[in-house]
């Protein structure tokens, strides 16, 4: 069930109802509205999926249980790998099995061998990158004793599966989850104000920005060869317009979807392209998988390569963006995207070291002298989202090629189109947001404003459903 969809716009409404007004005084009756609405959610897509969702969820339950429950360290590393090793198996083989089935046949015809090709047509679970993430936090987490397990399956459940963040994040933590599951919660109205207003605007980047966008992107890479190259300069930054506006509206959505329900999500976007550096940029981009990257990936490697001083640390950064690459999709050219950020991280760790010491955590305000940094972070953003967003690695190279051709030109329509007007705006978005700009006495009169504005913005030309989010595919 796409958010951006008729059928969400009546389920929404019809939990919001049963949650607030018929079940208002028992908690746990909540919570049990919220588990069973966000497994018939999942099951709008593919229902055969519900039971590798059910079953890594009774997995880590049971897992967290017992690694806290066990006296030797010898039995709790024990119930930790049969967690994380059989996590790490569903997702390896519905996500990357034929990836490596194919890495493996290509290599060896390099070599000179003939190999007969075998691959499954394998469906890609919706989300599963993300609720795996989720298990797994809970019972590492557990197992470093920075929690304790909880005793009730429905609240770890939905801990996992709660419905708007379950196919695309944002990456929650047991630590900030589960305490607003496990607690009373009563209707706040300021609260849900504020969620619709994010809805609104997720609808607005969505809908209105990344969708439109989508076409003209689909067809500059589609038909790359027949464009000189300032269009494809142009189709990568329309690229980086559309994926965050496609990213960041979907987060916008969950978020004031579950604000609705009075739980708050984890901020997953803090105006990245206003960025300047790399990693500010990897601070304020996709915030909840960055920082699950710095903690599971980066820190124990770094803990592991101390030892050899900042080649070690290169050397956990690479791996980490790697891995990065790797998860976003089963393909050599999103490992070649990882790479890239890797190798533009580096440099900045020759002052400091570890992922979280690089970034900006300030929202402090800009200034003149910011702007030449924040268009050079820009431009090597867009530069990876070249490999980020090409059918492979060849199609990258391709593209990179043709654009150096004639990097100055750019074809007629391209420049009169009233697309661009999306290019600022979406900087504008950020900026507006960024100052704050609805505070004091005629906060109440923008509000309504900006509601009429986007509504009839989004009534006029919007399109429910046309076009699925882009990390549903990861």
């Amino acid at each position: 069930m796409l958010f951006n969809s008729l059928p969400f716009l009546i389920f929404l409404p019809v939990v919001f109802i049963l949650y607030w007004f018929v079940l208002q005084k028992k908690s746990q009756w909540q919570n049990a509205i919220l588990l069973l609405s966000s497994y018939f959610f999942y099951a709008w897509w593919d229902w055969r999926f519900l039971f590798l969702l059910g079953f890594s969820t009774w997995l880590d339950f049971f897992s967290g249980i017992l690694i806290h429950r066990s006296e030797k360290q010898s039995h709790r590393r024990i119930w930790l790998w049969i967690s994380v090793g059989i996590n790490l198996c569903f997702l390896g083989f519905f996500k990357y099995f034929n990836f490596f089935i194919d890495s493996a046949i290509r290599a060896l015809e390099l070599l000179g061998f003939q190999a007969n090709p075998w691959t499954l047509q394998i469906l890609l679970p919706v989300g599963i990158s993300f609720y795996t993430f989720h298990g797994l936090s809970y019972v590492i987490d557990i197992y470093y004793g920075r929690i304790t397990p909880t005793r009730n399956p429905i609240n770890y459940s939905l801990f996992v599966s709660y419905f708007p963040l379950l196919v695309a994040g944002p990456i929650e933590r047991a630590t900030h989850l589960l305490p607003q599951i496990e607690k009373p919660r009563k209707f706040n109205y300021q609260l849900s104000m504020d969620g619709l207003r994010l809805m609104l605007w997720g609808f607005f980047k969505k809908i209105v920005i990344a969708d439109t966008m989508a076409h003209e992107v689909s067809r500059i890479f589609g038909e790359y060869q027949d464009f000189k190259g300032g269009t494809l300069i142009l189709g990568a930054i329309y690229f980086a317009v559309q994926v965050y506006c496609d990213f960041s509206g979907y987060t916008d959505i969950a978020s004031g979807v579950s604000k609705l329900f009075g739980i708050n999500l984890l901020v997953n976007f803090r105006y990245p392209y206003l960025s300047r550096s790399i990693p500010e940029f990897w601070s304020r981009w996709h915030i909840s998988l960055s920082s699950w990257l710095n903690d599971y990936v980066f820190t124990p490697l770094a803990l592991e390569f101390r030892n050899r001083g900042k080649h070690g640390i290169f050397a956990a950064i690479m791996i980490t963006f790697l891995i990065s690459g790797l998860w976003h999709g089963a393909a050599w050219h999103f490992v070649a995207w990882g790479a890239f950020h890797g190798l533009m991280y580096i440099p900045h760790v020759y002052k400091k070291q570890g992922l979280r010491s690089l970034s900006s955590k300030k929202d402090v305000l800009l200034s003149f002298k910011d702007i030449p940094k924040i268009l050079l972070t820009f431009v090597i953003v867009c530069i990876g989202y070249v490999f980020f967003r090409a059918e492979n690695l060849e199609h990258a190279m391709n593209y990179f090629i043709k654009l150096s051709a004639s990097p100055w030109e750019i074809d007629t329509y391209f420049l009169k189109s009233a697309f661009n007007i999306f290019i600022p705006l979406t900087f504008l978005i950020d900026l507006l947001h960024r100052s704050n700009y609805l505070t004091g006495r005629y906060k109440s009169s923008f509000l309504l404003l900006e509601f009429i504005i986007l509504t009839t913005i989004i009534g006029i030309l919007g399109n429910f459903g046309s076009v699925e989010f882009i990390y549903f595919q990861f």
